[in-house]
């Protein structure tokens, strides 16, 4: 892996893309790395503007384009110590972002979870979960109404605190350590979060008994804190246990306790044979309204330069 982390920062050049280039570049200032920005251009359109202009002319010119809107991204405030690349490619979103992740050899994605209008909603927000749903590299999902750090010296006071939800599996361990770099570089506090959900049924009148539900309880609460006391000696730890379903108890307490950047498991499946998103991943997506990190179940992170490692099976279900 580059020492130097690449940093993918895919836009559609709507204001919604704004704070999700700002993250971009100051993660690429903090680590001194590459930042690559890039948009897709439709193939209809390519070609309709191609027939006119001709191909070179066109990519030339996008470019160009790219360039302004990241500095006018930066327009009242100064341009970050990054070293911008610009890549316009024509094709399916989704699909060249990925490809432009193994070109590049990205080794994180940063995007915007919809742009601006109507159209965009639709169009970057199905980019986004497609995204998801086939990485291999970790991506930080932002808001679309995010404005994200003005300054690298800023987000720490952007991000505030690290909600880290966890089901307990074998991969929470990886993503805790992961969540716990992080927010040991930012000097922020970490949360780990539990969530219990209700045990359902269909059969006609089931109930859980009390006393099922206070157990496992109690057993979420114990393993939560022996997964706080493997994180020892670091100690800006808290760990919460909540009961509910699980993406509205995450969004809640991320409200609740100022919680400004939630770092989920992307699981692995034994028929797909890699990371995926999750149904909880996508619904606290949809519900959260700060920064997520979807982060893969085989790449932990180091605190100073995120390395890839074998973390676990990755196999077993987590909150994600």
């Amino acid at each position: 892996m580059n020492p130097k982390p690449v940093v993918l920062c895919p836009i559609d050049f709507s204001e919604a893309c704004c704070g999700a280039l700002r993250y971009g570049a100051a993660i690429a200032e903090h680590f001194q790395s590459p930042l690559v920005i890039a948009t897709v251009t439709d193939p209809l359109l390519a070609d309709t503007v191609a027939m006119a202009t001709g191909e070179d002319h066109l990519a030339h010119e996008t470019k160009r384009e790219l360039d302004r809107f990241y500095r006018d991204t930066y327009a009242d405030r100064p341009v970050p110590v990054a070293h911008p690349r610009f890549e316009a490619v024509v094709g399916n979103p989704a699909l060249e972002i990925l490809a432009l992740v193994e070109r590049t050899h990205a080794d994180l994605i940063v995007m915007s979870s919809r742009g601006d209008s109507a159209v965009r909603r639709m169009f970057f927000g199905s980019t986004a979960e497609r995204v998801l749903r086939e990485t291999a590299v970790p991506v930080l999902v932002t808001p679309p109404d995010g404005v994200g750090p003005a300054h690298l010296s800023n987000v720490p006071k952007l991000i505030h605190r690290v909600l880290v939800p966890v089901d307990l599996s074998a991969a929470s361990d990886g993503q805790a350590r992961t969540a716990r770099a992080i927010a040991d570089a930012l000097d922020v506090p970490i949360l780990l979060l539990h969530v219990v959900e209700p045990i359902r049924s269909n059969r006609p009148g089931f109930r859980s008994r009390p006393p099922i539900s206070s157990e496992r309880r109690s057993r979420a609460e114990e393993e939560l804190a022996a997964l706080v006391d493997r994180l020892s000696p670091w100690r800006r730890v808290e760990s919460l246990v909540a009961f509910g379903e699980p993406s509205e108890e995450i969004a809640k307490v991320a409200h609740d306790r100022d919680a400004r950047l939630i770092v989920v498991g992307l699981h692995g499946s034994p028929l797909r044979g890699g990371p995926h998103m999750g149904s909880v991943t996508y619904r606290v997506l949809c519900l959260a309204r700060v920064p997520v990190l979807a982060w893969p179940p085989a790449i932990v992170c180091d605190p100073v330069v995120p390395e890839r490692r074998v973390a676990g099976s990755g196999v077993g279900r987590t909150v994600a």
